[in-house]
């Protein structure tokens, strides 16, 4: 166990403990900060808490990471429904396409989504045909617009997780439920997600640490503006830690983004303690 432990403190444990230092310290890329770093105490998240960037970037991640879970959730676990004792060929098909979105590296798909919703971009040419003007999509409503290019490109996760649980249902408990006089919805809900209730819980901590550190995205199509209209925390990090230099500032951030996480696996594994005690 030696090695696999020295390899976890080194590129776990040791990146922690060093974030944990900086965001108690005046550290800096350039100028005498830099040359003589300096214990502050908890200074930079004083300066956190009074910091209205920090304060927006704080609910922008929170409406991203919850619009981004809810639409990977919901349509991952649609395709999976509809796919379910579907034609091989038929689900080859969705799958590869679904898939493919998925293995794009992020700043392609960033590129894909500028191309498609900017001024001149295919949605307006689209629109266009049926009389409506062009918008720039990006300026009007660039949350909204990160939001689905993550869902776009992360739903093919949860569609496999949910496929692999809905493998795992009992026909002939759906079957007693239809006989029941049960509709298809309720068959659903009150036989199908209760059964699911692990792999929803365990998908939605996956897709939440996931989501949560999404930084190439966003910075590709909105640069976190306009103004600061979808600067999420991993941008406002990069913008203290790198583009200012105030290292020390960034990794208070970043533990900041860490509670954030934290809060909403938390609830995850809440929900996975009580399943596993029925």
């Amino acid at each position: 166990m030696a090695p696999a432990l020295f390899l976890l403190l080194a590129f776990f444990a040791g990146p922690i403990l060093w974030t944990v230092w900086a965001s108690l310290t005046n550290a800096a890329l350039t100028g005498a900060q830099a040359a003589q770093t300096e214990f502050v105490g908890f200074d930079n998240f004083t300066q956190l808490l009074s910091d209205p960037r920090f304060r927006t970037a704080t609910v922008l991640t929170v409406v991203f990471l919850v619009g981004c879970v809810f639409g990977q959730t919901v349509l991952g676990l649609a395709l999976a429904l509809l796919l379910q004792n579907r034609h091989g060929a038929v689900r080859a098909t969705v799958g590869a396409i679904v898939v493919g979105a998925w293995v794009v590296p992020e700043v392609v798909a960033g590129f894909v989504w500028y191309a498609f919703l900017e001024r001149e971009g295919t949605l307006n040419t689209v629109l266009g045909w049926f009389g409506s003007g062009p918008q720039n999509w990006l300026f009007a409503a660039p949350l909204l617009a990160v939001v689905l290019a993550n869902v776009w490109k992360g739903t093919a996760f949860s569609m496999m997780t949910y496929s692999a649980g809905l493998s795992e249902v009992p026909e002939d408990l759906k079957e007693a439920a239809r006989v029941d006089g049960a509709s298809a919805f309720q068959v659903l809900w009150h036989v199908v997600i209760p059964l699911l209730r692990r792999t929803l819980a365990t998908t939605l901590l996956l897709i939440t640490l996931q989501t949560v550190q999404v930084f190439t995205l966003i910075f590709v199509m909105t640069s976190g503006g306009p103004g600061s209209r979808s600067t999420t925390l991993p941008l406002l990090m990069y913008q203290e830690a790198l583009r200012m230099g105030d290292l020390g500032y960034g990794t208070a951030i970043a533990l900041a983004l860490l509670v954030v996480a934290g809060a909403f696996s938390t609830v995850y594994v809440w929900m996975l303690r009580k399943e596993e005690s029925r």
